[in-house]
This record gives structure tokens, C-alpha cells and sequence, in this order.
């Protein structure tokens, strides 16, 4: 059996804003959650035409930080 690879995409094959729900799979956490950190702040967010969307670099600060 092969070792597992890694989940986590490249930050450069990412785009600059990601969905929640794409967020939340990166983070290995409920849509749910995701939204509810977005809602408190813990997440970075932008908005565009009324949907959230989270800031692509600084969730990758917080997952390194979350590895570290």
C-alpha cells in the first residue's frame, strides 16, 4: 500500500478567494463551522456579490500555523 497523499492543494493552484465549503475541506471541519468562523472573524472573509468567500493566503497562514 502506498503512503497517503497529501489533501491539502498547493496554494498556487488555488484561487485567490475559496468557497466556505472548499474551506472547510482544506481545514477538515464542517461546512457548518466554517461558516460560523467566517461569521465570528476567525476566518478571513470577502464578500462578492452576497456570497462569502474565504481569503485563500491567510487561510494557508492559518493551516502552517496549525502545523507548526
Amino acid at each position: 500500500m502506498s503512503p497517503r497523499a497529501n489533501t491539502t492543494p498547493a496554494i498556487t493552484a488555488l484561487p485567490a478567494l475559496l468557497p466556505v465549503p472548499k474551506a472547510a475541506e482544506i481545514l477538515g471541519i464542517s461546512r457548518a463551522s466554517a461558516y460560523r468562523y467566517a461569521a465570528s472573524g476567525d476566518l478571513p472573509t470577502r464578500r462578492l456579490g452576497g456570497r462569502v468567500y474565504i481569503v485563500t493566503a491567510r487561510l494557508m497562514d492559518i493551516v502552517e500555523g496549525m502545523a507548526a
